[in-house]
């Protein structure tokens, strides 16, 4: 089911400290994500979910500590060349551009991932709309397309860039019931198929449905609350 042809990364955190003025947001926080499952990541506003996601993807560097990818240190990579190494996003808030048609932003991602434009962007687009059901849409601009919708166009974004690892950030955000559960069966099977899944998301359902391993956070630390499960897959 998955875009992909490679196997999934594993991406770790090792110690990671971010210091806002007096204000300690991550207190040495570890962390593994690992290919073929899905770790979810839970808690409070606040707690320091929302700069440990932007650690781990390079929106932001922790004033100490590493984020590994598969061993390799990208803990001073930029988030553009974290992207060529198989780390893809998403966005708490909807990020996609409106202008271009929903073909044309899963292109976006397919050529931040180091291809060139045009054809080579041509078959992980094509795979990843054929994926996500968007088949029917590519032509479309995103500004005409629904919340729901428009979740699936950032997540096929992600997805063409064929990435190891796949960072979401609140994905369940807007999604009516139906919506929700159809991005179940598809983070699932991707993970299934091989890909690492970090997932930040304040319902606890969803993450008790779907998440292999459970870690939650309070005032910048990991906290006892982390636990973890079997899915069978």
């Amino acid at each position: 089911m998955s875009p992909r042809g490679a196997r999934g990364a594993q991406l770790s955190a090792h110690g990671l400290v971010r210091r806002f003025g007096g204000v300690i947001a991550l207190d040495g926080v570890s962390l593994e994500v690992p290919p073929g499952r899905i770790t979810a990541l839970t808690g409070p506003n606040g707690a320091g979910k929302s700069t440990l996601f932007r650690c781990l993807s390079g929106a932001e560097r922790p004033d100490a500590g590493q984020v590994l990818l598969d061993g390799r240190d990208i803990t001073r990579l930029p988030e553009h060349t974290r992207a060529r190494l198989g780390l893809a996003r998403t966005f708490q808030q909807i990020a996609v551009f409106p202008g271009l048609s929903v073909a044309d932003n899963l292109r976006v991602g397919a050529e931040q991932a180091g291809r060139r434009p045009s054809k080579e962007a041509d078959a992980p687009v094509a795979r990843t709309l054929r994926l996500l059901g968007l088949d029917q849409l590519a032509d479309l601009p995103a500004a005409d397309l629904p919340t729901g919708t428009l979740r699936l166009v950032e997540l096929g974004r992600a997805l063409a860039a064929d990435p190891g690892v796949l960072l979401l950030d609140e994905p369940a955000a807007g999604l009516d019931r139906d919506e929700t559960e159809r991005l179940v069966l598809l983070l699932t099977a991707l993970a299934g198929d091989g890909l690492a899944v970090l997932l930040v998301e304040h319902d606890r359902e969803l993450v008790d449905r779907i998440a292999d391993s459970v870690h939650t956070m309070a005032a910048g630390r990991l906290t006892d609350g982390e636990g973890s499960r079997a899915h069978g897959r």
